[in-house]
């Protein structure tokens, strides 16, 4: 059995009034919610539980008391319904996040999002959140946003805002899957209820991205590798990078700037990836040995591999800012080599990863072996990533037509 009722607590205030309580008991147990009212002892009718007409607006006070008890009784309905052994703890929980404003902001609990990745070390992910956040504040103009605002007519005028900026799907995506991610997590938390899940409506995959993933035969792999760089050994580094990549199941640039020689024993190198936080160890193939030989001798107080972070210990926005400019340098030059070997497709950073994936398809390993070996987290996702590479194995096939 549960009982609510509004109630003073018998503690005098200085302005020698009593707080006015929301009281709910429950298995003889009770918990107290403040309300913003206080009373005199002679304004209160205690067997009632509210203000009587010694107090001054008593009727108007009086309705909003019941609308708390209304609340309250609420809540108690939906948690009944939910699990029949739900305690006051629960009750709790869910009646301070309905009434506390700070819990219904979007803003401060993406911020604490933020701030946990970061601890975990999920840099790139706070990066895309952070910088999300930032777009959404600009665009709503407002200081404070609610969850209930965002509304599938909020998510597509915010998509229009971003296309008259110079938005491709691509970076939509990437930004509304950034929101998306924070109404699932707050839903759960509890911080709020399903129901005002606006994505139910507003759909992400219409936005999927229309550029088709690029690879390289294995013959151009080893175009790249064998130039002969004497005359522009500012690409040495980049071309490392990337074979480095490719032969290391495509180990992207965020986690090859942090490899460090600790991560490297026994002929292996052992690292966590910072996207998906699996486990990988990986037989250092020649290719990879001899580019590790390369930075050995040039290994510094930072135990990093790669000259890209020069530092130990960076602060995460200088960090970021680091990882974010050698990136762009990086993927600018590479499109210097793909020049210098005749190659035609534009070469960037996951050229090496599409690359590393194809080449297996072209030697006829098998999906399953291809999807572990890139940590996919079900072989469905390899099989569209394999689908949006290479069609050589079917432009071979057709051949017996003719």
């Amino acid at each position: 059995m549960i009982s609510i009722k509004t109630v003073l607590r018998k503690k005098k205030l200085s302005t020698g009034k009593y707080p006015v309580y929301l009281r709910i008991t429950k298995d003889r147990k009770s918990i107290f919610f403040r309300t913003p009212y206080t009373s005199l002892e002679k304004e209160w009718d205690e067997s009632q539980g509210k203000f009587n007409k010694h107090s001054p607006d008593y009727l108007k006070k009086n309705r909003l008391l019941l609308k708390f008890i209304d609340r309250a009784t609420s809540i108690i309905t939906d948690l009944e319904q939910e699990k029949s052994d739900y305690t006051l703890s629960d009750v709790e929980v869910v009646l301070r996040l309905k009434t506390n404003p700070a819990n219904r902001s979007i803003f401060p609990f993406w911020e604490e999002i933020i701030s946990e990745q970061k601890m975990a070390g999920r840099t790139g992910n706070a990066r895309i959140h952070s910088d999300t956040l930032k777009s959404v504040k600009k665009f709503s103009k407002i200081k404070e946003l609610t969850f209930h605002q965002i509304t599938p007519e909020f998510l597509e005028k915010y998509e229009s805002w971003l296309r008259s900026r110079g938005g491709t799907d691509g970076g939509v995506g990437v930004k509304m899957r950034s929101i998306r991610s924070v109404f699932n997590t707050a839903i759960i938390r509890g911080r709020i209820k399903g129901d005002i899940y606006p994505f139910k409506a507003y759909k992400i995959s219409k936005l999927k991205g229309k550029g088709i993933k690029k690879a390289l035969r294995l013959e151009d792999i080893q175009k790249v590798a064998q130039l002969d760089l004497s005359q522009h050994p500012t690409l040495i580094d980049i071309r490392n990078y990337f074979i480095f990549s490719f032969y290391t199941r495509g180990m992207n640039f965020a986690d090859m700037a942090t490899l460090k020689w600790s991560n490297i024993s026994d002929g292996r190198i052992y690292y966590t990836r910072s996207k998906t936080k699996g486990n990988f160890q990986i037989k250092i193939l020649p290719p990879v040995q001899e580019i590790l030989d390369y930075y050995k001798p040039k290994r510094n107080q930072t135990d990093y591999v790669f000259p890209i972070l020069l530092e130990k210990d960076m602060a995460f926005s200088h960090l970021e800012n680091r990882k974010f400019k050698t990136l762009k340098r990086y993927n600018k030059r590479l499109k210097e080599i793909a020049a210098l070997c005749d190659i035609d497709k534009p070469l960037s950073s996951y050229v090496a990863r599409h690359s590393y994936a194809n080449s297996l398809k072209q030697k006829g390993i098998s999906t399953d072996i291809i999807s572990e070996s890139m940590g996919h987290q079900n072989i469905a996702v390899t099989q569209a990533y394999l689908k949006e590479l290479d069609n050589s194995l079917i432009d071979d096939a057709m051949e017996v037509l003719l």
